[in-house]
């Protein structure tokens, strides 16, 4: 797990930018403030009520095309003042504008589904175990810490593997190994009784 002092100096600068008294610089308001709050609140695992309304707003822009749909979500998020002033801040809002909301396990479990037309059993699906790199750009970045929200690959992809939270990989693991010594064990039977 990255450590939250990379963070700490980057929340703490939008922070200043979204809450800061009025009498010594103008309170950011509306999709600016928004901006920045989504900014912040993509970036961890962790994400208090307060973020509701920003994340509603970002993930409310949606375009026709997914391409137009980053673009539109990037545009959004470098209405934070914040998002240019380094090229590690350009970078972050490009990795959440292609990442955030594609990146999750559920979202993984889909989009990596090959269709596996090799199999000595006529064929079946498998789910891919190499992250894409608009997902690896994200959760890497290095100033987002997903935390228990960063997926995790269980199993292999020939053996029915499949993507799952951090928080879950213990238990997910336990089942898999389960699954899989079961299957095992009825293979070695079948061929016994032949």
């Amino acid at each position: 797990m990255k450590n939250h002092c990379v963070l700490a100096p980057f929340a703490l600068a939008i922070a200043a930018v979204v809450a800061a008294p009025a009498s010594t610089q103008e309170v950011l308001t509306g999709d600016t403030r928004l901006a920045c709050e989504a900014t912040l609140c993509l970036a961890t695992g962790t994400r208090p009520g307060e973020c509701a309304p920003s994340l509603s707003r970002y993930f409310g822009i949606n375009k026709r095309k997914w391409s137009d749909t980053v673009r539109a979500r990037a545009s959004f998020l470098n209405l934070c003042p914040l998002s240019d002033q380094t090229p590690e801040m350009r970078s972050l809002v490009g990795a959440m504008a292609n990442g955030a909301g594609r990146c999750d396990a559920a979202s993984l479990n889909v989009t990596l589904r090959v269709w596996n037309h090799w199999d000595a059993d006529g064929g079946r699906v498998l789910i891919n175990n190499q992250m894409p790199g608009y997902c690896a750009a994200y959760t890497g970045h290095q100033y987002t810490d997903l935390g228990d929200l960063t997926p995790r690959y269980v199993g292999t992809p020939e053996r029915g593997g499949y993507w799952v939270d951090a928080r879950d990989q213990d238990a997910a693991v336990a089942r898999y190994n389960d699954r899989i010594a079961a299957e095992d064990s009825w293979r070695r039977n079948d061929e016994w009784y032949r």
